[in-house]
């Protein structure tokens, strides 16, 4: 969850105020940084997961703060909107049967939080965009009764000057106008993080770039939105444009965006991306911290208003020790407990074997090439073409079902994972290829055979979400 502020207004002595904290932590990050003064700890995994409540008619259901309050859960949180809640992990070390207790501590969660809801005649759905969402309910009575989100919203439209403007072309065309930030809202993702040593960091970032685009292909669960066929995973067109503001001088359509792919990768440290951060992006939440310099609470809150697709992170560790985690945005929420815990096992597989080659021969494709590659990932899903090492063409679903499940077995082998989890949660990916099953591609098959019934797609939806199975093996009825 975004850090929350005390006031959503503020005057221009605030942003300059803030601006020179942001300096100072920034010039510090680079000290401690040079110093290696940062976490060594071996790679420890965690998440962060979205999920909508829905109501009887599987409607959008605006009751968070209530149902928050009473859940009284510690590892879960407000969203930007009252029908979205954030479910979170403890970190867990990325080894030994690691992804067998994300899969317990998740399904604990979650059942625990779906409970909750059918107490309250209310149901919890994880996926990606909610097929019977509508724009009417994107609007300011459903934003969170939090100062950041209003804040948030503030600045942005402000930056901007005129209404979010989102035009997506897919299997079919959205074009629309929005006057507020509540557009972001409809994207809901598993977030997935990695903690890793500082001089292991850029060069796992750079692999976490490259892995996106398969990634986001085989994780595709958002083909819809107001009931047109879009992308394979329309949340990346949609948060692009429904939080679209650049970098200083108004660049909002230049190549420094505030929800992105990045600028390129990073060459020689991490600290890169937090450089660019201060000399790229204006201040959107100005916020008076009264903190002292070695607890970047500037830096961390100025760097949770840019949204980069892999975004790098600072924490602590329990010793006071500062680190580093790589934070991957690209999967949708969804479908299911296990799916999503095996998502997760094949990225940290694959971005560790691309990291290990990376660290010995240099990243294998250029940065233009891994941002297309995404791209057409995100649009196409596992059918796409990708532009792959030593210019070779090829499809998607033939790199990861010959080539990019090998690399995430020898990753996942090389942080020292169980050889029982590695086969059991990357099989169940291997077998949504076998099965040319997506949770996108189960939501158009649905709709191909049952006609543009959003409403009964989602109790189907649910009612497969609920049984536990893997998307790969959902029918239609």
């Amino acid at each position: 969850m975004g850090q929350e502020i005390s006031f959503s207004s503020f005057e221009q002595g605030d942003f300059d105020r803030y601006y020179q904290k942001l300096q100072q932590e920034t010039a510090l990050l680079e000290r401690i940084m040079e110093k290696n003064g940062f976490s060594t700890r071996s790679p420890v995994a965690g998440f962060e997961i979205e999920a909508w409540i829905v109501d009887r008619h599987f409607r959008p259901s605006p009751i968070n703060a209530q149902f928050l309050k009473t859940l009284d859960h510690p590892l879960a949180f407000e969203e930007l909107a009252k029908f979205n809640i954030e479910l979170n992990s403890t970190p867990t070390p990325l080894a030994g049967n690691v992804f067998s207790r994300l899969q317990k501590q998740l399904q604990t969660t979650w059942d625990s939080a779906s409970r909750h809801a059918e107490s309250m005649q209310n149901r919890l759905l994880m996926i990606g965009i909610l097929p019977t969402l509508r724009q009417s309910d994107l609007t300011l009575k459903n934003m969170s009764d939090l100062n950041r989100y209003r804040a948030l919203n503030e600045q942005i439209l402000q930056s901007r000057g005129k209404p979010l403007h989102l035009d997506i072309n897919g299997n079919e065309h959205l074009k629309l106008d929005h006057h507020d930030v509540m557009l972001e809202s409809a994207t809901t993702s598993f977030q997935i993080h990695i903690q890793v040593p500082l001089t292991v960091a850029h060069h796992f970032y750079n692999a976490s770039i490259i892995a996106s685009a398969a990634i986001v292909a085989i994780c595709a669960n958002a083909p819809y939105l107001f009931g047109k066929d879009l992308w394979h995973e329309s949340r990346i067109p949609l948060f692009e444009q429904a939080i679209e503001t650049g970098g200083y001088a108004g660049a909002s359509q230049g190549p420094v965006r505030r929800v992105s792919f990045g600028t390129d990768y990073a060459r020689k440290s991490i600290f890169e991306c937090f450089n660019e951060n201060l000399q790229h992006f204006p201040i959107l939440l100005p916020e008076k911290l009264d903190t002292v310099p070695e607890a970047f609470a500037h830096l961390k809150l100025h760097n949770g208003t840019i949204w980069r697709w892999n975004r790098p992170l600072i924490g602590f560790d329990d010793d006071g020790t500062p680190h580093i985690r790589i934070e991957h945005r690209t999967p949708a929420s969804g479908p299911t407990v296990i799916d999503s815990i095996a998502n997760a096992a094949f990225y940290y597989g694959l971005a560790k074997n691309l990291c290990d080659e990376i660290m010995e021969k240099g990243p294998p494709i250029p940065f233009s090439q891994a941002k297309d590659n995404f791209y057409q990932a995100a649009r196409h899903g596992i059918d796409a073409h990708i532009n792959w090492i030593g210019g070779e063409k090829i499809r998607l679903h033939t790199l990861i079902q010959k080539e990019l499940i090998k690399r995430a077995v020898l990753g996942l082998a090389s942080l020292g994972v169980s050889r029982c989890d590695s086969e059991d949660y990357l099989d169940i990916m291997m077998q949504r290829l076998n099965n040319k099953q997506t949770g996108c591609q189960w939501q158009r098959q649905f709709i191909q055979e049952q006609g543009k019934n959003f409403k009964l797609m989602t109790e189907t939806y649910l009612h497969n979400q609920q049984s536990g199975k893997p998307v790969s093996e959902w029918s239609i009825a």
